[in-house]
């Protein structure tokens, strides 16, 4: 027994020669780096996870690290589409843009063009805010129509075309409105027939355009003429006081 434990402790030398390497390597050197396919699998489990967080993680880290791997374009693809899914639509409205940039002629090129207008939809607020984005949507969604007839997002795409125009028109009647309330007639009369002529095919908001105008028009005219009079009648009270 002692002359095993002897040997033993003769053979510890040897033994931390050999695998020293491997301990050194072992606590002090970086673990290796996921590979691309294992970055893009674990982004897709996340994605099915609903972890759309890590999800974005691993495919921002495919597209940066292996930019030339054959998993990079889906992954670039993957990372607008997890973008949207948690809700962040500037963030995914960019990503879909760099695809359409450095993939143009991919064949879900007709999808990222609807994602973009459907993302800038998706972060409309209030129509008291500037409809930038709106305005952006239907661009997009007029470019899926124009340029992609035939395919399922055209439909789609007309569909919400009608969306953004409604919104835009509510904008503008909301300003009419406000030039209303706050007795600047002649601004919300301009205010409103510019609604009536712009957004003859929203057809309900057109009718209230139109007779909104010529209603502020009237008190408009109205009001000038009330303060032509009232300087008039200033001016020849001023001649009879000086006589």
């Amino acid at each position: 027994m002692r002359r095993s434990v002897v040997r033993f402790l003769a053979m510890l030398p040897l033994l931390a020669m050999l695998s020293g390497c491997g301990l050194i390597d072992y606590f002090f050197l970086p673990p290796p780096e996921d590979t691309a396919q294992e970055l893009f699998e674990s982004g897709n489990d996340a994605m099915r996870e609903k972890d759309y967080a890590s999800a974005t993680n691993y495919f921002s880290k495919l597209k940066d690290n292996f930019p030339f791997s054959p998993y990079a374009i889906e992954a670039e693809l993957s990372l607008g589409d997890a973008y949207f899914l948690d809700e962040e639509y500037l963030l995914a409205s960019e990503a879909y843009k760099e695809f359409e940039m450095l993939h143009p002629r991919h064949s879900a090129i007709p999808y990222v063009l609807f994602q973009i207008g459907n993302a800038n939809l998706k972060s409309f607020v209030s129509i008291d805010r500037p409809q930038t984005n709106v305005a952006e949507a239907y661009e997009y969604f007029s470019r899926v129509r124009e340029s992609y007839p035939g395919s399922e997002y055209a439909k789609k795409s007309e569909e919400l075309l009608g969306q953004c125009r409604r919104l835009m028109a509510e904008h503008e009647l909301f300003v009419a409105d406000f030039y209303w309330r706050t007795e600047r007639f002649m601004s919300a009369a301009f205010r409103y027939k510019y609604v009536a002529e712009e957004f003859s095919d929203v057809e309900d908001l057109q009718k209230y355009a139109i007779e909104k105008s010529r209603i502020a028009y009237l008190r408009a005219t109205a009001e000038h003429a009330q303060t032509d009079r009232a300087k008039l009648h200033g001016s020849w009270k001023e001649w009879f006081e000086w006589l």
